[in-house]
């Protein structure tokens, strides 16, 4: 058996021509989505996803505010600009790109975001509300998961889940979306004993562990749906390329469908953060 791809790249060139379609509607209205990211130091892993973030707001017709501070920077200045973005008008959704150096404590600067700008999902009011199956936002790597799960097709009413993590950023609202769409959830962790006994009975299984290859073909049910989260190099004596969290080669000849790395759930984090952008600036005009 060889799994379907999903193909995470064709279907946000999809969601994205929608989202476009949608800019032009509201900017016809006097309203153009804006997003402004916020960026501290010279991570260049985060350098790269913040000029990601930035090319695809250009390309979907958005309007964005790149801000950029030294690694050094007094938190009172970043916390005093994030309120000036909290009442600018033109500003639809602010992300500050974590991590942040050690002077931050990011608790308090991702609850210094308004909850209705918040287009990551991480401020506690929106949090809870995830969790009362009543979202404002849906957290962009999880929220671009289902939209992964709908393009693979059927139900998910019913089905085993097991997701592999437990961050607040994927591992958790990852259980509560796949909880809210009728999937009976196990999360596992690195205290899980036996973890094998609980993917093999997964019919979905969600790695986001952070280790390369973690999750092999031995590992998994067959005919199941397996989505890598994860995203690593690999050290230069293994040939220093990207990897998921799943060992591809083994689990693509007993799961049902895959997502590559790169290619499958990255794309779709970047596509739901312009969609969590789309709607609140929606909303603003509504009002």
């Amino acid at each position: 058996m060889t799994a379907k791809l999903l193909d995470g790249n064709a279907l946000a060139k999809k969601l994205r021509a929608d989202f476009k379609a949608r800019a032009e509607a509201l900017a016809a209205q006097s309203t153009r989505p804006g997003l402004a990211v916020i960026l501290v130091g010279e991570n260049p892993a985060s350098q790269v996803y913040v000029r990601n973030k930035v090319n695809a707001c250009a390309e979907a017709g958005f309007h964005s505010v790149k801000l950029d501070y030294p690694a050094d920077v007094a938190p009172a200045e970043v916390l005093a600009k994030i309120a000036e973005l909290n009442a600018d008008p033109a500003i639809h959704g602010i992300l500050v790109q974590l991590p942040l150096p050690r002077q931050f404590d990011e608790d308090e600067v991702l609850e210094a975001i308004s909850p209705e700008k918040d287009v990551d999902g991480f401020h506690a009011e929106n949090v809870g509300a995830l969790m009362q199956g009543n979202p404002r936002f849906l957290p962009c790597t999880p929220y671009g998961v289902m939209k992964l799960l709908e393009e693979a097709g059927g139900s998910l009413k019913g089905k085993e889940a097991v997701v592999i993590g437990r961050s607040n950023i994927v591992g958790k609202p990852m259980a509560m979306l796949l909880l809210h769409a009728g999937c009976t959830v196990t999360v596992c962790h690195s205290q899980t004993a036996d973890l094998g006994f609980h993917t093999r009975r997964a019919d979905i299984l969600v790695a986001a562990v952070g280790r390369p290859r973690f999750v092999t073909g031995d590992m998994v049910k067959p005919g199941a749906v397996v989505i890598d989260v994860g995203i690593n190099r690999l050290p230069a004596e293994q040939g220093g390329k990207l990897c998921g969290d799943v060992d591809f080669d083994s689990v693509k000849e007993v799961a049902g469908a895959i997502t590559p790395v790169p290619g499958g759930v990255g794309p779709m984090t970047i596509t739901m953060l312009l969609a969590n952008t789309l709607e609140s600036a929606e909303r603003a005009a509504a009002k």
